[in-house]
């Protein structure tokens, strides 16, 4: 801590000392400033950031994919699946696909996905609600 002095002062403090002037807060009035070996602060600062994003975890979004005319048995191997998913921290992706004929029952769709809200009510919530997507809905929850 040596207090305010000029950019003069200060480099050749540094230069005495055979170290580098370093700027660390330009935004304070008068701006800090500090002496030290700028090849060591870069390499502490890349080992911070190295760091931070080794401990950042990324959510992926997974994906269920689901028929109207689904059995009992099919349906919950695939919400166990999803809960799973859920339990990880990861979103999931509930599709509903159709085809042929299978467009005029939508009624047997949205029964299908409030059946999907409520088994999984518990582990997670809805992000977006069902909406169409040429001929399927996607529905997506993420953990609570």
């Amino acid at each position: 801590m040596r207090g305010v002095m000029s950019v003069r002062e200060g480099l050749a403090l540094a230069e005495e000392n055979g170290l580098d002037l370093v700027e660390i807060s330009p935004q304070a009035d008068p701006p800090v400033c500090k002496v030290l070996d700028y090849g060591k602060y870069r390499f502490e600062m890349q080992k911070k950031a190295a760091e931070a994003r080794k401990k950042q975890k990324t959510v992926e979004i997974k994906e269920v994919k689901l028929r109207p005319g689904i059995d009992d048995h099919d349906f919950n191997i695939k919400m166990k699946n999803a809960l799973g998913f859920l339990t990880n921290g990861d979103k999931v992706k509930i599709t509903l696909r159709f085809r042929g004929r299978e467009m005029a029952h939508q009624d047997i769709a949205q029964a299908l996905l409030k059946r999907v809200r409520e088994k999984l009510e518990e582990t997670g919530k809805v992000v977006s609600e069902p909406s169409f997507e040429g001929r399927q809905i996607v529905m997506v929850l993420a953990p609570k």
